[in-house]
């Protein structure tokens, strides 16, 4: 095992808006799919990089509870930037952490899940 998280999955109502507002945020192009009756849009990444997908489906829920997934950026000011311009909100930071671990903040993404970012030191 080369990482414990393989994947990940956030929770959407509207795909199409989400995957319009991380694509603001983070930039990139995501891969459409649907399995059953769940609809996913697959966050870009490269192999053997964590996966993940925004997912809609009668299962899933947005939440601001619970477990926190990071997403790295490269510029944490310019993407919370984006995250306003959106609808979204920053809800804790930017912090710096210590040990030269990089930035950090919260946020409030359009489907109202609580999601972090993390720019690395």
């Amino acid at each position: 095992m080369n990482t414990l998280i393989n994947w990940f999955e956030l929770p959407v109502q509207q795909l199409d808006r989400a995957v319009d507002f991380y694509q603001h945020v983070l930039g990139g192009e995501f891969r459409h799919e649907t399995i059953g009756q769940i609809e996913m849009a697959v966050f870009p990444h490269t192999k053997p990089a964590t996966g993940g997908a925004l997912v809609k489906g009668p299962m899933f829920k947005s939440a601001t509870g619970g477990a926190i997934v990071y997403l790295s950026t490269a510029n944490l000011d310019v993407a919370l930037k984006r995250v306003r311009d959106k609808g979204g909100e920053c809800v804790f930071g930017p912090e710096v952490l210590p040990h030269n671990i990089g930035t950090i903040a919260l946020m409030i993404d359009s489907e109202g899940n609580q999601v972090g970012l993390h720019q690395p030191a």
